[in-house]
């Protein structure tokens, strides 16, 4: 049953919760990114990709989602779980021993909703290629979405895959970059600034939109709707979509420091203050 747009901003928030829990429970993960990404996850699996359940590895005649930046696993195992691809109890098992959900997504546990492992990056892209341009010779009129941090870009394979997909016409595929302007190690333009992006994408032979308010549910939805209605253009298509890194957390939001760090028990308690839903949130 379709979701309201009250529903999908409560859902937020629930998956804002599943995600601090997760990483709390084991002292391990990366919050920060899963936390800014939430509304892009919500906007997709609750409005925008056409998807089939039960899961199925091949998905024919469904749109695909690759997630790329794989370290940010906890808000997609959320994600997954929320729309009913796997039981919410199992987000308890999130990188514990013999867990499916591990830090980085993989498929050799057969976990639904994964397609590809994923987590060393740069890589997503060129794999999402191969599968557009597998849907088009099967005739498959469905897209590809993928989802890369704005320092994964600092990769040079992504830009061999960025090239490719101009060259060859993709135009099956619409990529989102998480720009928030934080990495491990400090900001993007510290580290290895990108530069002006925007004219980047456009000179590599891509159709590029650009989201501001990327943690604003509404927006997020209307930017993904309008992305669909580039493509079959001749073109791939981007879309920056600028985010919070460790949105919803005032202690964790715009600074590195939380990319891959566990909250510990009062910082946890703190931010669930934070996040507060009318009904008790659990697992």
């Amino acid at each position: 049953m379709s979701k309201s747009i009250e529903e999908l901003k409560s859902l937020t928030t629930q998956i804002r919760r599943d995600i601090l829990r997760m990483v709390h429970a084991v002292n391990s993960g990366h919050p920060g990114g899963s936390l800014g990404c939430t509304e892009y996850f919500t906007a997709l699996y609750g409005k925008v990709l056409n998807y089939k359940l039960p899961f199925t590895m091949e998905g024919k005649n469904e749109d695909h989602f690759y997630l790329s930046n794989g370290h940010i696993s906890p808000v997609f195992y959320s994600t997954l779980a929320r729309f009913d691809f796997f039981p919410v109890a199992e987000l308890k098992t999130f990188r514990k021993l013999n867990s499916r959900l591990q830090g980085h997504p993989t498929t050799h546990e057969g976990l639904e909703g994964i397609r590809i492992a994923s987590g060393s990056l740069g890589q997503g892209l060129s794999v999402a290629l191969g599968v557009a341009q597998g849907k088009k010779l099967d005739a498959d009129n469905s897209l590809v979405y993928t989802l890369h941090g704005d320092g994964e870009l600092q990769e040079g394979q992504v830009w061999e895959a960025l090239m490719y997909a101009a060259a060859k016409k993709v135009d099956n595929i619409i990529s989102t970059i998480d720009y928030n302007g934080q990495q491990i190690d400090g900001s993007t333009d510290n580290v290895l600034s990108l530069g002006n992006l925007h004219a980047k994408l456009e000179a590599f032979g891509w159709i590029v939109l650009e989201e501001k308010n990327g943690n604003d549910l509404e927006a997020v939805i209307a930017i993904l709707e309008r992305a669909k209605t580039e493509t079959g253009k001749g073109k791939p298509v981007a879309i920056i979509l600028h985010t919070q890194m460790g949105n919803g957390v005032d202690y964790m939001m715009g600074t590195h420091a939380w990319h891959g760090k566990a909250p510990n028990d009062e910082q946890l308690d703190t931010a669930f203050k934070q996040l507060y839903l009318e009904a008790p949130a659990d697992y």
